[in-house]
């Protein structure tokens, strides 16, 4: 048991785990994990990523890319999304996941009907960098990036034009 004084009519509750609209939204992956592939014959990459700016701000997706596998097309196809990920961040060669993580890159996300068994979702279609410009590579990445609340310095891109506020990973 645990004393709590906390009033919920003061705080929004938590949103739906409902697909999010296809569009294109600035994420940072904050979580990845080798994981076995269902009939145990592989392994997947596990990625969460959090929308940054914007109404789904705080929102999360998940991508899973095949590069361990029987079938080869499913690794090659996984590992082009993977460079996708290194381009759009500016990591060229990763040795532990964690060093993608925290780094802000625009991810197009589709929405997927639901069919038969199978609840609607989202699936991640590509990567790019914040910007649209090549992300320029770190000549060596760092074993561990800073929080999404403190971002370094270089990982933060130029502030939105028209006077928009700092987006959130931006925020000191």
């Amino acid at each position: 048991m645990a004393q709590l004084n906390f009033d919920a009519n003061n705080v929004d509750p938590q949103s739906t785990f409902d697909p999010i609209p296809a569009d294109d939204y600035t994420v940072m992956v904050i979580d990845s994990d080798m994981k076995p592939t269902k009939n145990n014959m592989g392994k997947y990459l596990e990625l969460t990523l959090q929308v940054v700016e914007g109404p789904m701000n705080g929102r999360l997706i998940w991508d899973r890319l095949n590069l361990v596998n029987q079938n080869q097309q499913a690794v090659e196809i996984a590992q082009r999304q993977l460079s996708a990920i290194c381009h759009a961040v500016g990591v060229m060669n990763v040795t532990d996941s964690v060093q993608l993580h925290n780094i802000p890159m625009v991810a197009r996300v589709t929405y997927v009907e639901a069919s038969g068994q199978y609840q609607a979702k989202n699936e991640v279609k590509g990567y790019k960098p914040v910007g649209g410009a090549t992300a320029q590579p770190q000549a060596q990445a760092p074993a561990a990036r800073p929080t999404p609340a403190n971002p370094a310095p270089a990982a933060r891109p130029a502030a939105p034009a028209g006077g928009a506020s700092t987006p959130p990973w931006a925020a000191r």
